[in-house]
Protein backbone atom coordinates (compact mmCIF):
# COMPACT_ATOMS: atom_id res chain seq x y z
CA UNK A 1 0.00 0.00 0.00
CA UNK A 2 2.80 2.39 0.88
CA UNK A 3 5.61 3.25 -1.51
CA UNK A 4 8.29 2.97 1.21
CA UNK A 5 9.90 -0.07 2.82
CA UNK A 6 8.03 0.27 6.10
CA UNK A 7 4.44 0.46 7.28
CA UNK A 8 3.12 3.99 7.72
CA UNK A 9 1.02 3.89 10.90
CA UNK A 10 -2.61 4.84 10.34
CA UNK A 11 -3.46 5.31 14.02
CA UNK A 12 -1.35 7.11 16.62
CA UNK A 13 -2.33 6.84 20.27
CA UNK A 14 -1.52 10.08 22.13
CA UNK A 15 -1.52 11.34 25.70
CA UNK A 16 -3.84 14.33 25.20
CA UNK A 17 -5.71 14.87 28.52
CA UNK A 18 -9.24 15.23 27.09
CA UNK A 19 -10.81 12.20 28.78
CA UNK A 20 -13.47 12.30 31.50
CA UNK A 21 -13.29 8.63 32.48
CA UNK A 22 -10.14 6.88 33.64
CA UNK A 23 -8.87 3.41 32.70
CA UNK A 24 -8.82 0.66 35.30
CA UNK A 25 -5.03 0.61 35.72
CA UNK A 26 -4.91 4.20 37.00
CA UNK A 27 -4.77 4.96 40.70
CA UNK A 28 -6.30 8.35 41.47
CA UNK A 29 -7.42 10.92 38.91
CA UNK A 30 -4.23 11.44 36.90
CA UNK A 31 -2.55 9.19 34.32
CA UNK A 32 1.17 9.36 35.05
CA UNK A 33 4.30 7.31 35.61
CA UNK A 34 4.02 3.58 34.96
CA UNK A 35 0.32 3.97 34.13
CA UNK A 36 1.46 5.50 30.84
CA UNK A 37 3.51 2.36 30.16
CA UNK A 38 0.36 0.30 30.67
CA UNK A 39 -1.52 2.74 28.48
CA UNK A 40 0.94 2.26 25.61
CA UNK A 41 0.53 -1.52 25.83
CA UNK A 42 -3.26 -1.10 25.96
CA UNK A 43 -3.16 1.02 22.82
CA UNK A 44 -1.13 -1.59 20.93
CA UNK A 45 -2.61 -4.81 22.28
CA UNK A 46 -6.25 -4.03 23.04
CA UNK A 47 -7.12 -1.14 20.71
CA UNK A 48 -4.89 -2.12 17.81
CA UNK A 49 -3.18 1.25 17.42
CA UNK A 50 -0.16 1.04 15.15
CA UNK A 51 1.79 3.83 16.86
CA UNK A 52 2.13 5.47 20.27
CA UNK A 53 3.32 9.05 20.64
CA UNK A 54 5.55 9.34 23.72
CA UNK A 55 5.20 12.94 24.80
CA UNK A 56 7.94 14.86 26.57
CA UNK A 57 6.45 18.25 25.73
CA UNK A 58 5.02 20.03 28.78
CA UNK A 59 5.18 16.99 31.07
CA UNK A 60 7.61 14.72 32.83
CA UNK A 61 8.29 11.73 30.62
CA UNK A 62 9.62 8.27 31.39
CA UNK A 63 12.64 7.82 29.10
CA UNK A 64 12.88 4.15 30.08
CA UNK A 65 9.69 3.34 28.19
CA UNK A 66 11.25 0.70 25.88
CA UNK A 67 12.95 -1.13 28.75
CA UNK A 68 9.72 -1.18 30.76
CA UNK A 69 7.53 -2.29 27.85
CA UNK A 70 9.85 -5.16 26.95
CA UNK A 71 10.29 -6.18 30.59
CA UNK A 72 6.62 -6.16 31.49
CA UNK A 73 5.02 -7.24 28.21
CA UNK A 74 7.82 -9.25 26.59
CA UNK A 75 5.60 -12.01 25.16
CA UNK A 76 3.55 -9.49 23.19
CA UNK A 77 6.57 -7.63 21.85
CA UNK A 78 8.28 -10.83 20.74
CA UNK A 79 5.55 -11.01 18.12
CA UNK A 80 5.11 -7.26 17.59
CA UNK A 81 8.58 -5.78 17.16
CA UNK A 82 8.78 -2.15 18.28
CA UNK A 83 10.04 -0.14 15.33
CA UNK A 84 8.94 -2.72 12.76
CA UNK A 85 5.41 -3.94 13.52
CA UNK A 86 4.35 -1.24 15.98
CA UNK A 87 5.90 2.16 16.47
CA UNK A 88 6.93 4.43 19.34
CA UNK A 89 7.47 8.07 18.41
CA UNK A 90 8.85 10.81 20.63
CA UNK A 91 7.38 14.29 20.71
CA UNK A 92 10.12 16.52 22.10
CA UNK A 93 10.11 20.18 23.17
CA UNK A 94 11.11 22.75 20.57
CA UNK A 95 14.05 24.53 22.23
CA UNK A 96 13.44 27.65 20.14
CA UNK A 97 10.00 28.09 21.72
CA UNK A 98 9.96 26.16 25.02
CA UNK A 99 13.00 27.74 26.62
CA UNK A 100 12.69 26.11 30.04
CA UNK A 101 12.32 22.65 28.43
CA UNK A 102 15.50 22.78 26.33
CA UNK A 103 17.41 20.13 28.27
CA UNK A 104 14.43 17.75 28.09
CA UNK A 105 15.19 17.56 24.36
CA UNK A 106 18.67 16.28 25.17
CA UNK A 107 17.29 13.79 27.70
CA UNK A 108 14.86 12.37 25.13
CA UNK A 109 17.36 12.13 22.26
CA UNK A 110 20.06 10.49 24.41
CA UNK A 111 17.61 7.69 25.18
CA UNK A 112 17.20 6.74 21.50
CA UNK A 113 20.54 4.85 21.32
CA UNK A 114 19.88 3.42 24.79
CA UNK A 115 16.55 2.05 23.54
CA UNK A 116 18.36 0.59 20.50
CA UNK A 117 20.77 -1.34 22.74
CA UNK A 118 17.96 -2.62 24.98
CA UNK A 119 15.81 -3.74 22.06
CA UNK A 120 18.72 -5.32 20.19
CA UNK A 121 19.57 -7.38 23.27
CA UNK A 122 15.93 -8.40 23.66
CA UNK A 123 15.47 -9.40 20.02
CA UNK A 124 19.05 -10.70 19.62
CA UNK A 125 19.48 -8.67 16.45
CA UNK A 126 19.78 -5.00 15.46
CA UNK A 127 16.50 -3.18 16.24
CA UNK A 128 15.91 0.56 16.52
CA UNK A 129 12.61 0.87 18.42
CA UNK A 130 12.65 4.70 18.28
CA UNK A 131 13.76 6.39 15.08
CA UNK A 132 11.19 9.18 14.57
CA UNK A 133 10.91 12.43 16.51
CA UNK A 134 8.06 14.96 16.33
CA UNK A 135 9.14 18.60 16.55
CA UNK A 136 6.26 20.86 17.70
CA UNK A 137 5.90 24.54 16.76
CA UNK A 138 7.91 24.03 13.56
CA UNK A 139 7.99 27.31 11.63
CA UNK A 140 11.08 26.99 9.39
CA UNK A 141 13.05 24.27 7.65
CA UNK A 142 16.09 25.36 9.70
CA UNK A 143 14.53 23.85 12.84
CA UNK A 144 14.26 20.48 11.10
CA UNK A 145 17.92 20.67 10.06
CA UNK A 146 18.96 21.68 13.58
CA UNK A 147 17.20 18.73 15.21
CA UNK A 148 18.53 16.23 12.66
CA UNK A 149 22.12 17.51 12.81
CA UNK A 150 22.04 17.84 16.59
CA UNK A 151 21.17 14.16 16.90
CA UNK A 152 23.70 13.05 14.28
CA UNK A 153 26.59 15.11 15.62
CA UNK A 154 25.94 15.41 19.37
CA UNK A 155 24.21 12.13 20.18
CA UNK A 156 25.27 9.52 17.61
CA UNK A 157 28.44 11.43 16.72
CA UNK A 158 29.78 11.32 20.26
CA UNK A 159 31.14 7.82 19.58
CA UNK A 160 33.93 9.41 17.55
CA UNK A 161 35.13 11.60 20.42
CA UNK A 162 38.60 10.65 21.65
CA UNK A 163 38.85 9.97 25.39
CA UNK A 164 42.58 9.54 25.66
CA UNK A 165 44.97 9.19 22.77
CA UNK A 166 43.48 6.76 20.25
CA UNK A 167 40.75 5.52 22.61
CA UNK A 168 37.31 6.69 21.47
CA UNK A 169 33.94 6.73 23.22
CA UNK A 170 32.82 3.76 21.15
CA UNK A 171 35.77 1.69 22.50
CA UNK A 172 34.54 2.27 26.02
CA UNK A 173 30.71 2.22 25.88
CA UNK A 174 30.02 0.86 22.41
CA UNK A 175 28.54 2.29 19.20
CA UNK A 176 25.58 4.68 19.06
CA UNK A 177 22.69 3.57 16.85
CA UNK A 178 20.69 4.61 14.97
CA UNK A 179 23.13 6.98 13.30
CA UNK A 180 20.32 9.30 12.25
CA UNK A 181 16.64 9.95 12.99
CA UNK A 182 13.56 10.87 10.99
CA UNK A 183 12.14 14.27 11.89
CA UNK A 184 8.38 14.88 11.77
CA UNK A 185 7.51 18.59 11.67
CA UNK A 186 4.43 19.49 13.71
CA UNK A 187 3.05 22.68 12.19
CA UNK A 188 0.58 24.59 14.33
CA UNK A 189 0.08 28.31 13.55
CA UNK A 190 -1.74 29.87 10.59
CA UNK A 191 1.27 31.57 9.03
CA UNK A 192 3.29 28.36 9.07
CA UNK A 193 0.47 26.14 7.82
CA UNK A 194 -0.12 28.50 4.89
CA UNK A 195 3.54 28.10 3.88
CA UNK A 196 3.86 24.45 4.82
CA UNK A 197 5.35 23.59 1.43
CA UNK A 198 8.04 26.25 1.87
CA UNK A 199 8.96 24.76 5.26
CA UNK A 200 9.15 21.19 3.99
CA UNK A 201 10.69 21.64 0.52
CA UNK A 202 14.22 22.76 1.57
CA UNK A 203 14.46 19.81 3.94
CA UNK A 204 13.44 17.39 1.17
CA UNK A 205 15.94 18.95 -1.23
CA UNK A 206 18.93 18.90 1.13
CA UNK A 207 18.36 15.77 3.24
CA UNK A 208 16.71 13.72 0.47
CA UNK A 209 14.73 11.39 2.77
CA UNK A 210 12.90 8.44 1.23
CA UNK A 211 9.67 9.97 2.50
CA UNK A 212 8.45 12.50 5.08
CA UNK A 213 5.61 12.42 7.57
CA UNK A 214 4.16 15.87 8.27
CA UNK A 215 2.01 16.54 11.35
CA UNK A 216 -0.72 19.18 10.96
CA UNK A 217 -2.18 20.50 14.20
CA UNK A 218 -5.94 20.69 14.54
CA UNK A 219 -6.57 21.78 18.16
CA UNK A 220 -4.33 24.83 18.44
CA UNK A 221 -5.61 26.36 15.17
CA UNK A 222 -9.15 25.88 16.51
CA UNK A 223 -8.17 27.56 19.78
CA UNK A 224 -6.49 30.47 18.02
CA UNK A 225 -8.72 31.01 14.97
CA UNK A 226 -11.94 29.03 15.43
CA UNK A 227 -13.54 25.92 13.95
CA UNK A 228 -13.87 27.03 10.31
CA UNK A 229 -10.29 28.24 10.11
CA UNK A 230 -8.93 25.05 11.67
CA UNK A 231 -10.63 22.88 9.04
CA UNK A 232 -9.76 25.14 6.10
CA UNK A 233 -6.12 25.35 7.19
CA UNK A 234 -5.96 21.53 7.24
CA UNK A 235 -7.32 21.37 3.70
CA UNK A 236 -4.87 23.98 2.44
CA UNK A 237 -2.01 22.05 4.07
CA UNK A 238 -3.13 18.77 2.48
CA UNK A 239 -3.33 20.47 -0.92
CA UNK A 240 0.10 22.09 -0.69
CA UNK A 241 1.71 18.85 0.48
CA UNK A 242 0.10 16.91 -2.39
CA UNK A 243 1.41 19.40 -4.93
CA UNK A 244 4.87 19.21 -3.36
CA UNK A 245 4.77 15.41 -3.41
CA UNK A 246 3.93 15.48 -7.13
CA UNK A 247 6.68 17.99 -7.87
CA UNK A 248 9.44 16.18 -5.92
CA UNK A 249 8.40 12.56 -6.38
CA UNK A 250 8.95 11.98 -2.65
CA UNK A 251 6.05 10.45 -0.71
CA UNK A 252 4.57 12.78 1.92
CA UNK A 253 2.32 11.33 4.63
CA UNK A 254 0.11 13.84 6.48
CA UNK A 255 -0.77 13.26 10.14
CA UNK A 256 -3.68 15.14 11.70
CA UNK A 257 -4.16 15.58 15.45
CA UNK A 258 -7.86 15.25 16.19
CA UNK A 259 -10.18 15.00 19.20
CA UNK A 260 -13.74 13.74 19.41
CA UNK A 261 -15.80 16.95 19.19
CA UNK A 262 -16.06 18.98 15.95
CA UNK A 263 -14.04 21.85 17.44
CA UNK A 264 -10.99 19.57 17.65
CA UNK A 265 -11.59 17.27 14.65
CA UNK A 266 -14.71 15.14 15.28
CA UNK A 267 -13.13 11.69 15.27
CA UNK A 268 -15.51 9.47 17.23
CA UNK A 269 -17.08 6.03 16.77
CA UNK A 270 -20.36 7.67 15.77
CA UNK A 271 -18.73 9.94 13.18
CA UNK A 272 -16.13 7.72 11.55
CA UNK A 273 -17.59 7.82 8.02
CA UNK A 274 -17.99 11.60 8.10
CA UNK A 275 -14.44 11.95 9.44
CA UNK A 276 -12.91 9.91 6.63
CA UNK A 277 -14.88 11.91 4.07
CA UNK A 278 -13.76 15.21 5.59
CA UNK A 279 -10.09 14.28 5.93
CA UNK A 280 -9.58 12.26 2.75
CA UNK A 281 -5.87 11.91 2.12
CA UNK A 282 -4.73 11.95 5.73
CA UNK A 283 -2.42 9.02 6.40
CA UNK A 284 -2.36 8.98 10.22
CA UNK A 285 -5.04 10.05 12.71
CA UNK A 286 -4.53 10.50 16.43
CA UNK A 287 -6.43 8.37 18.93
CA UNK A 288 -6.66 10.70 21.91
CA UNK A 289 -7.66 9.92 25.48
CA UNK A 290 -11.38 10.77 25.27
CA UNK A 291 -11.80 8.41 22.35
CA UNK A 292 -9.90 5.68 24.22
CA UNK A 293 -11.70 5.94 27.56
CA UNK A 294 -15.06 7.70 27.17
CA UNK A 295 -16.60 5.34 24.61
CA UNK A 296 -17.46 1.62 24.83
CA UNK A 297 -14.35 -0.45 24.26
CA UNK A 298 -15.69 -2.42 21.31
CA UNK A 299 -16.71 0.73 19.45
CA UNK A 300 -13.23 2.18 19.98
CA UNK A 301 -11.58 -1.00 18.71
CA UNK A 302 -13.83 -0.94 15.66
CA UNK A 303 -12.97 2.72 15.00
CA UNK A 304 -9.24 1.95 15.14
CA UNK A 305 -9.72 -1.09 12.91
CA UNK A 306 -11.61 0.94 10.31
CA UNK A 307 -8.96 3.67 10.30
CA UNK A 308 -6.13 1.14 10.03
CA UNK A 309 -7.89 -0.49 7.10
CA UNK A 310 -9.33 2.46 5.18
CA UNK A 311 -7.36 5.67 5.53
CA UNK A 312 -6.05 7.60 3.60
CA UNK A 313 -9.48 7.18 1.91
CA UNK A 314 -8.36 8.47 -1.45
CA UNK A 315 -6.48 11.60 -2.41
CA UNK A 316 -6.78 15.04 -0.80
CA UNK A 317 -8.43 17.78 -2.82
CA UNK A 318 -5.82 19.84 -4.68
CA UNK A 319 -6.68 23.54 -4.74
CA UNK A 320 -5.91 26.07 -7.43
CA UNK A 321 -3.90 29.11 -6.28
CA UNK A 322 -6.93 31.34 -6.83
CA UNK A 323 -9.01 29.12 -4.53
CA UNK A 324 -6.40 29.40 -1.78
CA UNK A 325 -6.48 33.19 -2.11
CA UNK A 326 -10.27 33.09 -1.80
CA UNK A 327 -10.03 30.88 1.27
CA UNK A 328 -7.57 33.32 2.82
CA UNK A 329 -10.42 35.84 2.73
CA UNK A 330 -12.59 33.34 4.63
CA UNK A 331 -9.77 32.83 7.15
CA UNK A 332 -9.35 36.55 7.73
CA UNK A 333 -13.05 37.22 8.29
CA UNK A 334 -13.68 34.26 10.58
CA UNK A 335 -10.49 34.83 12.56
CA UNK A 336 -11.38 38.46 13.26
CA UNK A 337 -14.90 37.70 14.49
CA UNK A 338 -13.80 34.66 16.48
CA UNK A 339 -10.96 36.46 18.22
CA UNK A 340 -13.14 39.45 19.08
CA UNK A 341 -15.50 37.24 21.08
CA UNK A 342 -12.74 35.25 22.77
CA UNK A 343 -10.93 38.41 23.74
CA UNK A 344 -14.05 39.67 25.52
CA UNK A 345 -14.78 36.33 27.19
CA UNK A 346 -11.18 35.41 28.10
CA UNK A 347 -11.44 36.18 31.86
CA UNK A 348 -14.63 34.10 32.14
CA UNK A 349 -13.13 31.25 30.12
CA UNK A 350 -10.03 31.24 32.30
CA UNK A 351 -12.09 31.26 35.49
CA UNK A 352 -14.27 28.34 34.36
CA UNK A 353 -11.20 26.43 33.12
CA UNK A 354 -10.01 26.33 36.74
CA UNK A 355 -12.77 23.77 37.38
CA UNK A 356 -11.61 21.40 34.62
CA UNK A 357 -9.91 18.39 36.28
CA UNK A 358 -6.40 17.42 35.24
CA UNK A 359 -6.01 14.05 33.63
CA UNK A 360 -2.24 14.12 33.04
CA UNK A 361 0.68 15.32 35.15
CA UNK A 362 1.43 18.25 32.87
CA UNK A 363 3.64 21.17 33.71
CA UNK A 364 2.17 24.67 33.55
CA UNK A 365 1.79 25.48 29.89
CA UNK A 366 -0.49 28.25 28.73
CA UNK A 367 -1.00 29.65 25.28
CA UNK A 368 -0.68 33.28 24.32
CA UNK A 369 -3.56 34.39 22.20
CA UNK A 370 -2.07 37.17 20.09
CA UNK A 371 -3.67 39.94 18.06
CA UNK A 372 -2.31 42.28 15.45
CA UNK A 373 -4.73 44.94 16.71
CA UNK A 374 -3.61 47.51 19.26
CA UNK A 375 -5.59 45.85 22.07
CA UNK A 376 -2.56 43.63 22.68
CA UNK A 377 -2.79 40.06 24.01
CA UNK A 378 -4.93 37.89 26.22
CA UNK A 379 -3.88 34.68 27.95
CA UNK A 380 -5.88 31.50 27.48
CA UNK A 381 -5.65 27.92 28.75
CA UNK A 382 -4.71 25.14 26.35
CA UNK A 383 -7.24 23.93 23.80
CA UNK A 384 -8.81 21.16 25.91
CA UNK A 385 -9.67 23.22 29.04
CA UNK A 386 -10.59 26.15 26.78
CA UNK A 387 -13.17 24.05 24.95
CA UNK A 388 -14.28 22.41 28.21
CA UNK A 389 -14.97 25.84 29.72
CA UNK A 390 -17.19 26.95 26.85
CA UNK A 391 -19.04 23.64 26.66
CA UNK A 392 -19.65 23.88 30.42
CA UNK A 393 -21.11 27.34 30.00
CA UNK A 394 -23.53 25.90 27.43
CA UNK A 395 -21.78 27.73 24.56
CA UNK A 396 -20.09 25.23 22.23
CA UNK A 397 -16.89 26.86 20.90
CA UNK A 398 -17.77 25.64 17.40
CA UNK A 399 -20.25 28.53 17.03
CA UNK A 400 -17.93 31.36 18.05
CA UNK A 401 -17.30 33.80 15.20
CA UNK A 402 -19.98 32.53 12.83
CA UNK A 403 -21.48 35.97 12.27
CA UNK A 404 -18.59 36.30 9.82
CA UNK A 405 -20.60 34.20 7.41
CA UNK A 406 -22.75 37.25 6.62
CA UNK A 407 -19.63 39.03 5.34
CA UNK A 408 -18.54 36.33 2.89
CA UNK A 409 -18.86 37.10 -0.78
CA UNK A 410 -20.24 34.53 -3.21
CA UNK A 411 -16.82 33.09 -4.09
CA UNK A 412 -15.84 32.77 -0.43
CA UNK A 413 -19.10 31.08 0.50
CA UNK A 414 -18.70 28.67 -2.43
CA UNK A 415 -15.11 27.81 -1.46
CA UNK A 416 -16.05 27.30 2.19
CA UNK A 417 -18.91 24.96 1.23
CA UNK A 418 -16.64 23.03 -1.14
CA UNK A 419 -13.75 22.47 1.24
CA UNK A 420 -15.48 22.13 4.60
CA UNK A 421 -17.50 19.12 3.53
CA UNK A 422 -19.27 18.37 6.83
CA UNK A 423 -19.88 21.95 7.95
CA UNK A 424 -23.64 21.72 8.42
CA UNK A 425 -23.37 18.20 9.87
CA UNK A 426 -20.86 19.35 12.50
CA UNK A 427 -22.97 22.37 13.46
CA UNK A 428 -26.10 20.25 13.76
CA UNK A 429 -24.24 17.79 15.97
CA UNK A 430 -23.09 20.41 18.49
CA UNK A 431 -26.38 22.31 18.29
CA UNK A 432 -27.85 19.98 20.90
CA UNK A 433 -25.20 21.06 23.40
CA UNK A 434 -26.20 24.71 23.28
CA UNK A 435 -28.07 25.99 26.34
CA UNK A 436 -30.35 28.97 25.72
CA UNK A 437 -31.14 28.94 29.44
CA UNK A 438 -27.49 29.53 30.27
CA UNK A 439 -27.17 32.29 27.68
CA UNK A 440 -30.20 34.05 29.15
CA UNK A 441 -28.83 33.67 32.67
CA UNK A 442 -25.41 34.98 31.63
CA UNK A 443 -27.08 37.96 29.99
CA UNK A 444 -29.32 38.71 32.96
CA UNK A 445 -26.53 38.31 35.50
CA UNK A 446 -23.55 39.52 33.50
CA UNK A 447 -22.53 42.07 36.15
CA UNK A 448 -22.36 39.41 38.85
CA UNK A 449 -20.61 36.95 36.51
CA UNK A 450 -18.09 39.61 35.50
CA UNK A 451 -17.25 40.28 39.13
CA UNK A 452 -16.70 36.56 39.86
CA UNK A 453 -14.54 36.14 36.73
CA UNK A 454 -12.59 39.35 37.24
CA UNK A 455 -13.86 40.57 33.87
CA UNK A 456 -14.86 43.98 32.57
CA UNK A 457 -18.67 44.19 32.58
CA UNK A 458 -18.89 45.86 29.19
CA UNK A 459 -16.46 43.39 27.61
CA UNK A 460 -18.50 40.48 28.90
CA UNK A 461 -21.74 42.05 27.67
CA UNK A 462 -20.25 42.66 24.21
CA UNK A 463 -18.89 39.11 24.04
CA UNK A 464 -22.28 37.62 24.90
CA UNK A 465 -24.04 39.93 22.42
CA UNK A 466 -21.73 38.76 19.64
CA UNK A 467 -22.30 35.13 20.62
CA UNK A 468 -26.01 35.72 20.08
CA UNK A 469 -25.22 37.12 16.62
CA UNK A 470 -23.08 34.06 15.89
CA UNK A 471 -25.92 31.72 16.83
CA UNK A 472 -28.44 33.70 14.80
CA UNK A 473 -26.11 33.50 11.79
CA UNK A 474 -25.86 29.71 12.12
CA UNK A 475 -29.63 29.25 12.41
CA UNK A 476 -30.35 31.53 9.45
CA UNK A 477 -27.57 30.35 7.14
CA UNK A 478 -27.95 26.62 7.70
CA UNK A 479 -31.64 26.31 8.66
CA UNK A 480 -30.72 24.74 12.00
CA UNK A 481 -32.70 25.05 15.22
CA UNK A 482 -30.12 25.13 17.97
CA UNK A 483 -30.72 23.71 21.43
CA UNK A 484 -31.51 20.31 22.97
CA UNK A 485 -33.57 17.94 20.83
CA UNK A 486 -33.74 14.72 22.83
CA UNK A 487 -33.83 13.56 26.44
CA UNK A 488 -30.06 13.10 26.68
CA UNK A 489 -29.47 16.64 25.45
CA UNK A 490 -32.09 17.98 27.86
CA UNK A 491 -30.37 16.17 30.70
CA UNK A 492 -27.12 17.71 29.50
CA UNK A 493 -28.65 21.19 29.51
CA UNK A 494 -29.87 20.64 33.08
CA UNK A 495 -26.31 19.73 34.08
CA UNK A 496 -24.63 22.77 32.51
CA UNK A 497 -27.40 24.94 33.94
CA UNK A 498 -26.67 23.50 37.41
CA UNK A 499 -22.98 24.18 36.76
CA UNK A 500 -23.64 27.84 35.99
CA UNK A 501 -25.80 28.26 39.09
CA UNK A 502 -23.10 26.67 41.28
CA UNK A 503 -20.46 28.82 39.56
CA UNK A 504 -22.40 32.03 40.28
CA UNK A 505 -23.04 30.92 43.85
CA UNK A 506 -19.30 30.12 44.07
CA UNK A 507 -19.91 26.59 45.26
CA UNK A 508 -16.72 25.15 43.81
CA UNK A 509 -17.28 21.50 44.70
CA UNK A 510 -20.78 21.47 43.22
CA UNK A 511 -19.60 23.35 40.15
CA UNK A 512 -16.83 20.90 39.35
CA UNK A 513 -19.11 17.92 39.92
CA UNK A 514 -21.64 19.33 37.42
CA UNK A 515 -18.88 20.16 34.93
CA UNK A 516 -17.58 16.58 35.04
CA UNK A 517 -21.04 15.04 34.73
CA UNK A 518 -21.85 17.22 31.71
CA UNK A 519 -18.53 16.22 30.15
CA UNK A 520 -19.37 12.57 30.78
CA UNK A 521 -22.58 13.00 28.78
CA UNK A 522 -20.77 14.54 25.79
CA UNK A 523 -17.97 11.92 26.21
CA UNK A 524 -14.97 14.26 26.54
CA UNK A 525 -13.67 17.16 28.59
CA UNK A 526 -12.96 19.35 25.59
Amino acid sequence: MDSVDRKIPRTMSTQHPDNVSLPSWVNGDIIQGDAEIDEAFFAYNVLGCMEVMWDSEGKDVDTHVVRKLLSKYGEFFKEKVIGENVYLTYRVPNPKVEITERKILLESLVNIPVAHDIASAFYKREVSPIFEVILPFTTTSDELFWLLRYYEKTIAGVENVELNGSVKVTDWIGPFKPKSIEVIPLIEDMESILKIDQIVEPYLRVVKPKYLRVFIARSDPALNYGLVCAVILCKIAFSKLKRLETATGLPLYPIVGVGTMPFRGHLSPDNIDYFMREYAGVCTATIQSALKYDYPLESVRKTVEVLNDKIPCGEPAVMEPAEIETLKGVLAKFTADYQEVVEHLAPLINRVADYVPQRRARKLHIGLFGYSRSVGRVTLPRAIPFAAALYSLGIPPEFVGFRAIHNLNEAEWSALSKYYVNLKHDLEFVGGFLSWRNLNMLGDMHKQVAKIAGANEEDLRLGLANIMKDLEAVEQSFSINLGPKNLTQRRYENMVNDFLIAFIEQKSQDAQKCLVEAARIRRCLG
